[in-house]
């Protein structure tokens, strides 16, 4: 029996199944028996297996990477050419790009680089067209495009999140905050900080005997489902920011563009037209979470023109001087720091300072 064949059997069980506090138990290990399998169809056994799809691995460049992931013809190669003045094969048939097609913009002195993914079509998760490989690039990005067609946005949206869903990507979502410990002896400890409606002691149990794990301990610090475990226990997801953008507004009333406007997450504009195009690219900027860095070497004026771009979650003097060279720490001594993130300009800071988007730093050798 093949690995789709039994996928394919676990969901319809689950499909049959009632959804109640007696079924939530087995729904737990049905949940956990098609994850694993899940991931042996990302990964089949048998270590080596082919080489990479041609013309899918693409070098990573620039202060950040930007996957367009959609079905076929929604526009993703004409968005590309149009943004980075690329050139993606456009045409008005289905799958006209095969392969990884890259481009890079530069936005706010960033360098960011975006990649036209070819077409998904559902089932993709599963093996199906070149889905495996795109998805695979896609798990690579700091934030994921996804193009839909405005006259048929919704069954494209819910197909497209239930591919990248399948293959470990969750999208506009936070790591679950769940404590997972494993050890050698001792049973299972299952802490909870508040009420839980869907986990309890046997639940977690028979999930994790599904991993052949029956020592460990776990503390759970919101209501978690069974889904957010699994996350946990796999521990090869990927957190992904996502901007769903809606293609040719050319053909819909201002009115139903109103409504479009309304919805979280979401940039209406037009690739052929060139409309929006600002308003998508500073929502990039915001979900991206980049902070620029100026560099001021001693008795000269700031360098206003290429700033170091840091990741927004660790923009300390730290990661700064690593950017800058790697052998910079070894003789750092201070910092001088000019702009929001300090109390006085200059101020003397270490390298655990946390900077903010714009500030001038001055590294100070020893000597």
């Amino acid at each position: 029996m093949s690995i789709m064949q039994k996928i394919e059997e676990i969901e319809a069980e689950m499909a049959r199944t009632q959804r109640n506090k007696n079924t939530s138990h087995h729904l737990g290990v049905l949940k956990a028996k098609l994850a694993k399998l899940r991931r042996e169809l990302i990964t089949p056994k048998g270590g080596g297996g082919g080489g990479p799809g041609e013309g899918f691995d693409v070098a990573k460049t620039g202060d950040a990477r930007v996957g367009f992931v959609g079905f076929p013809s929604v526009g993703k190669s004409t968005l590309l050419s149009n943004l980075a003045g690329v050139y993606s094969e456009v045409a008005a048939y289905e799958f006209t790009t095969l392969t990884t097609v890259p481009g890079v913009i530069r936005y706010k002195g960033a360098k960011i680089q975006l990649l036209d993914l070819p077409g998904i079509i559902e089932g993709a998760k599963d093996g199906k067209g070149r889905g495996r490989q795109v998805i695979a690039v896609a798990r690579t990005c700091n934030l994921i495009l996804i193009v839909l067609d405005v006259l048929k946005p919704l069954q494209h949206k819910t197909l497209i999140e239930h591919e990248l869903e399948g293959f470990g990507i969750r999208l506009n979502k936070k790591p679950p905050n769940i404590s997972f410990r494993k050890k050698d002896k001792g049973g299972i400890n299952l802490t909870a900080t508040c009420a839980q409606t869907e986990l309890d002691m046997d639940t977690v149990k028979s999930i994790l005997s599904e991993y052949r794990m029956h020592n460990a301990d776990i503390t759970l610090r919101f209501d978690a489902t069974a889904e957010d475990l699994i996350d946990v226990i796999e521990g090869n997801r990927v957190y992904v920011p996502c901007i769903y953008v809606l293609n040719k507004i050319d053909q819909i009333s201002i009115e139903e563009l109103d409504i479009i406007y309304k919805v979280p997450h979401t940039v209406p504009l037009s690739a052929h037209h060139r409309w929006n195009f600002d308003d998508l690219l500073e929502m990039m900027w915001e979900y991206l979470n980049l902070v620029r860095i100026y560099t001021k070497p001693k008795g000269q004026l700031p360098d206003y023109t290429s700033p170091i771009v840091l990741n927004g979650d660790n923009p300390v003097v730290e990661s700064f001087c690593n950017k800058l060279h790697r052998t910079l720490l070894k003789d750092f001594k201070y910092a001088n720091v000019w702009g929001s993130s300090v109390k006085h300009n200059p101020q003397k800071v270490g390298k655990e300072h946390n900077l903010n988007d714009e500030d001038v730093v001055q590294v100070i050798k020893k000597i």
